[in-house]
């Protein structure tokens, strides 16, 4: 089971329609000087995120490392971008000049995928991800995914393989202490055609569990999703179920597969209710698929 995941190319691989790079935006320490760190009034300014930022399926918990004012901060990460984008070893070197220059092209003003650097193989969850929303900027212990090739779709895809049980799987037979660059990159990740129906339908489950409010309406445009989010916690949970099944038949993955990935995931969780409904999902899309 362990070999079926890891037949499938690197999250970094090349060649495959898109590309990501993982980027800390700014550093908890260094860049201190640009953060505010206790404001009388948060009106008008950003929430720097950490790692506690977010969660899965959860976009912002309300927990912030700092603020910072908008015009101000745009302009360090702006002259950063600028200068970064002059070394060949630089992510930002493999983008368009139009859109270096083009300070309205900052990442920090989209929706972005993120992750938490802290992570220990004896929690819940290792892999935590999520689509962060605009006018935030995210400190070191949340590095932000960079796409110099790829579109929506692509970071739909992919946000839906970092959060399937799966991946959380094979990511905890490395992970001790944090999920740092050398444990990310070699992630394996399917790569289906644009056309495959199960990467389609992989899109519209991620797109809707991602796209929570209206700061995501050009994202889930894009992704070819209604807006808003799914209230319903039964709807959500059974939603989450169809996209583990959905990850677990691109993997190549048997339900003989599934069933242990859930058996020997966490010690002590109370599973049985979420693999039945992902054993009813993933035998409904293999016949259908």
């Amino acid at each position: 089971m362990f070999l079926k995941l890891r037949q499938h190319p690197r999250l970094d691989a090349d060649g495959f329609g898109w590309k990501a790079r993982a980027i800390a935006e700014l550093h908890a320490t260094n860049d201190k000087r640009h953060m505010i760190l206790d404001p009388d009034s948060a009106d008008g300014l950003w929430p720097v995120y950490k790692g506690a930022s977010f969660d899965l399926w959860q976009p912002d918990t309300g927990e912030y490392y700092a603020w910072a004012d908008p015009e101000y901060i745009c302009g360090v990460l702006q002259e950063r971008r600028l200068n970064q984008a002059a070394l060949a070893r630089s992510a930002f070197s493999e983008l368009p000049r139009e859109v270096i220059f083009d300070p309205a092209t900052l990442p920090c003003r989209s929706p972005r995928l993120a992750f938490r650097d802290v992570a220990r193989a004896t929690d819940s969850r290792t892999v935590h991800a999520a689509l962060v929303p605009p006018e935030v900027v995210v400190a070191n212990q949340a590095p932000y995914l960079l796409w110099t090739q790829g579109d929506e779709r692509d970071q739909a895809c992919l946000l839906g393989v970092l959060s399937s049980i799966p991946l959380d799987w094979y990511a905890r037979r490395y992970v001790e202490t944090h999920v740092n660059y050398h444990v990310f990159y070699p992630l394996p990740v399917p790569r289906p055609s644009r056309d495959d129906r199960l990467r389609r339908r992989l899109e519209e489950l991620c797109g809707r569990l991602a796209a929570v409010d209206e700061r995501y309406t050009g994202w889930a445009t894009a992704v070819g999703v209604p807006v808003g989010g799914v209230v319903d916690p039964a709807e959500k949970a059974d939603m989450i179920a169809e996209l583990d099944a959905a990850v677990s038949l691109l993997y190549g993955l048997e339900e003989a597969d599934v069933r242990h990935i859930f058996e020997t995931f966490h010690v002590g969780w109370e599973y049985g209710t979420r693999l039945d409904a992902v054993v009813a999902h993933y035998r409904n899309l293999k016949a259908t698929t």
